[in-house]
């Protein structure tokens, strides 16, 4: 086991300390850590954040925008089990500080913070079913004198309580992810250009899908949809499935056989996909409860028309300004899809501002950080 301090930036006004804590800065965990980290500008507290797993990164540090990163440095295999490694590291790295409360994201890094500290835990909870198992249920009841949970949509938020259901309410809440806007809008490549990118026609009518090729994101029901409203559909169509995944030939195969592949393209896991976004006349998203669906707020920030099925975390995201359909309906998104293809210029437009406000609105780092500072167990617990 390493750890290493990377970087540390004191401030003299800085009245109290919070420790953030994060299995990873994988996937999406890097914008978690900056999301949460956001929180707390202007409010007298300095945020130090601890990955578990990962070697120190000095672009982490730079992304991830909080006063203090902390590398522990563990293996996953490391951080299975008891975590007892992890825990005595931890309290190692914090001997000696006092810290207001933690900010823990999923399951592990919340056991090793109640373990391995005695201060107040809020854990943040990016999934379904996390407190399924009796033993995860047993131990959240063990110290829910000290823990409050949040899920990252009300979907996440009632899974939770349906799970602990003598909890009270108010120590189960929701806190929404967010994303920057003018930051997204700002890294869209020039409409020609991502077409250009991705091998398709500058007038074609695309449809984009971002995800892994994996039952969960049903991109099965979507080729059905597309195969079904193909007639419907501006002549030149397409449809763009960026990802990769176990069901990859299978997907590929089905394409064909539907007689798509000339109309389907599998670009494969693309860095920084959502740049491409403005390739796309609309935006698909047929998974199995998604329980947020980051990849909406990207469509949104581009200004791009929705479609996504109604169940999860989705239909809090599009509310008003998406079509949904019911998962594994096909038919049902096919209608959808040709909804969304007769909007004309103007009605396009007048959903690309309505979006911008929704996301202004309801998933800005500053809408959000007002619903967290007024959640009822940050009142309780005197941290605002």
């Amino acid at each position: 086991m390493w750890s290493k301090k990377v970087l540390i930036l004191m401030s003299a006004s800085a009245k109290r300390h919070v420790l953030q804590l994060c299995h990873s800065y994988y996937g999406p965990f890097l914008d978690c850590a900056r999301q949460y980290a956001s929180l707390f500008r202007g409010r007298g507290y300095r945020v130090t954040t601890v990955f578990l797993t990962g070697k120190p990164d000095l672009r982490v540090v730079d992304e991830c925008q909080s006063d203090e990163v902390q590398f522990l440095g563990f293996s996953s295999a490391a951080v299975r089990g008891l975590k007892l490694g992890a825990i005595a590291a931890l309290r190692k790295q914090l001997r000696g500080r006092e810290y207001a409360f933690c900010i823990a994201h999923r399951f592990k890094p919340l056991y090793v913070a109640l373990l391995g500290t005695r201060m107040p835990v809020i854990g943040v909870h990016h999934g379904f079913g996390d407190y399924e198992r009796a033993g995860r249920r047993l131990f959240a009841n063990i110290f829910r004198k000290r823990l409050a949970l949040l899920g990252v949509s009300d979907a996440v938020r009632d899974d939770l309580r349906r799970c602990l259901p003598n909890w009270a309410p108010e120590r189960i809440e929701t806190l929404y992810n967010r994303i920057d806007l003018a930051e997204r809008q700002a890294q869209l490549l020039p409409r020609a250009e991502a077409r250009q990118a991705l091998g398709l026609p500058g007038d074609a009518w695309v449809i984009g899908n971002v995800g892994r090729l994996h039952p969960d994101k049903d991109q099965a029901t979507l080729l059905q949809g597309f195969a079904l409203a193909l007639p419907r559909l501006p002549a030149d169509a397409r449809l763009v499935i960026m990802g990769k995944g176990r069901l990859e030939a299978a997907l590929k195969q089905q394409a064909e056989q539907a007689g798509l592949a000339g109309r389907v393209l599998f670009t494969g896991q693309l860095a920084q996909a959502a740049r491409y976004f403005s390739a796309f006349d609309t935006f698909a998203l047929s998974s199995d409860h998604e329980p947020f669906g980051m990849v909406l707020l990207e469509a949104m920030s581009a200004g791009v028309p929705l479609v996504a099925t109604d169940c999860g975390g989705a239909p809090e995201v599009v509310r008003g300004v998406g079509q949904l359909f019911p998962l594994g309906d096909a038919q049902a998104l096919a209608e959808a899809l040709v909804r969304v293809a007769g909007l004309d210029a103007e009605q396009r437009l007048a959903l690309s501002r309505a979006m911008a406000e929704r996301v202004t609105s309801c998933f800005s780092d500053e809408a959000v950080a007002d619903a967290f500072w007024r959640l009822p167990v940050v009142k309780q617990w005197g941290l605002a």
